[in-house]
């Protein structure tokens, strides 16, 4: 709760060059009133001389405020409030109450009943202090908004918003904060999908609310402008406050490995391991016999004792090394007829199936390499290059096709790591000797 601000804080905050130039404009003009009015009663007992006397003072004294001091003031006041960019909307509320105020302003006029004048007064004044009061509620308030550092494709994040009220005396109440919308703009590209409701903000006081937010593709996210809405105090006016604030946000693609998935991942892992099998020298695990494994493997006392032949697995000496590939480049139509929408899926399948890839490795701790055009990380632990991996796979896009094999022999040249490559390449384009030391998956297989 805001505590009381006292006479001191007030007098210590204060323009006091301003505060004293007021309250002598308002000694200088009170004294103008005095004289004006002592020149009408002078005027009506006929002494002409003071009564003009009196007049040509107070006019004397209001230009002279109106030259010196006025100005003085006018620079000394905040006016920030002329800037703000105002929206009304009637509510239906609103519509129902002016639609009464017509109806006793014509009983009024037709009957002339002082007390029906009476009563539209009052009801024209309730119309005037709503447009006041939202004024006020809406003006000295400012609005921060905090996103999460890493954001997923798909996956429910918690934004923060904070507003602030900056005025000295006045709380504000039953304010909405809501993202602007462009009217021909997805709706769900906006980074606030529902609005924030705010019912009370202390003066000088700050209040933060945490809200759910998706975002549903890969990509940059820009919002120009929020709004700060209120229908405070009677419901009948909805008066909205646009502030321009540009806030950006890069959105990685979905890391969760999905059903589709599943049957590349354990092929990528079969794969992996065949290329890394008999490095190791400690015993990881027994099983049995197939007809491809070394005779010098089987554990002769298990097979025994277990009446079939058992082999042994043993542990790598050295952790995985990965250089993972995306090729984004996409062959023409002649050579490949697919519709846009079509090839657009299947490279966006494509990316988020790197990512996914990207992140696998991430958590068993590989030492990862990623390789595309615009991007090349250092072969290192995956924890220090997962982030730029991730940041380039949001925002790439498709590039036109080049049938240049330039990638392909430079990953050739590399067969002691393992590569797992993403292509655009047709089947049978890549090079034989890549298949020893790489699992090769081609856009072409990524189909609905």
């Amino acid at each position: 709760m805001a505590q009381p601000i006292t006479l001191a804080q007030l007098w210590a905050k204060a323009d006091r060059p301003g505060v004293r130039a007021f309250f002598l404009s308002v000694s200088a003009l009170s004294v103008a009133l005095l004289l004006a009015l002592y020149s009408g009663v002078a005027g009506e007992g006929g002494n002409i001389f003071v009564a003009a006397t009196c007049a040509l003072l107070a006019l004397a004294i209001a230009g002279w405020v109106a030259v010196t001091l006025v100005p003085t003031l006018a620079k000394r006041t905040p006016l920030r409030w002329i800037g703000y960019k105002i929206e009304y909307k009637i509510t239906r509320a609103g519509w129902i109450y002016i639609a009464g105020t017509l109806l006793v302003a014509l009983a009024a006029l037709n009957t002339g009943n002082n007390l029906l004048f009476l009563i539209l007064a009052c009801l024209i004044s309730i119309i005037l202090m709503s447009g006041l009061l939202s004024s006020i509620c809406l003006s000295g308030v400012e609005l921060h908004l905090d996103l999460p550092d890493h954001i997923f494709a798909g996956q429910p994040e918690r934004a923060i918003v904070e507003l602030q009220n900056e005025k000295l005396t006045m709380p504000s109440f039953s304010l909405m904060v809501e993202a602007v919308t462009p009217k021909n703009a997805d709706a769900a590209t906006a980074m606030l999908q529902t609005k924030i409701y705010f019912p009370y903000l202390p003066r000088q006081g700050m209040l933060r609310q945490g809200v759910p937010v998706t975002f549903p593709r890969r990509g940059v996210y820009r919002q120009d402008a929020f709004r700060i809405v209120t229908r405070f105090p009677f419901g009948f006016l909805q008066k909205a406050r646009r502030l321009e604030m540009k806030k950006e946000v890069l959105v990685y693609p979905s890391v969760e490995t999905v059903a589709d998935f599943q049957e590349i991942f354990a092929g990528i892992e079969g794969a992996l391991e065949s290329m890394a099998k008999g490095r190791g020298q400690d015993l990881y695990a027994l099983r049995e016999y197939v007809p491809t494994d070394s005779v010098r493997h089987v554990h002769w006392k298990a097979s025994a004792r277990l009446g079939s032949l058992m082999v042994r697995e043993f542990t790598l000496e050295e952790d995985y090394r990965v250089l993972l590939v995306l090729d984004p480049h996409l062959p023409p139509d002649a050579v490949v007829p697919t519709s846009p929408e079509i090839r657009n899926q299947r490279f966006e399948r494509a990316v988020t199936l790197c990512a996914g890839l990207a992140w696998h490795f991430y958590e068993r701790g590989t030492q990862l390499q990623f390789r595309s055009p615009g991007l090349e990380t250092p072969l290192g632990a995956a924890e220090e290059n997962i982030f730029p991996i991730l940041e380039h796979l949001a925002k790439v896009q498709p590039l036109p096709f080049d049938s240049g094999q330039a990638l392909m022999q430079d990953l050739a040249a590399a067969p002691e790591i393992f590569k797992i490559i993403v292509t655009s390449q047709k089947h049978g384009t890549i090079p034989a000797i890549l298949w020893h030391s790489s699992y090769v998956l081609f856009l072409d297989d990524f189909v609905e």
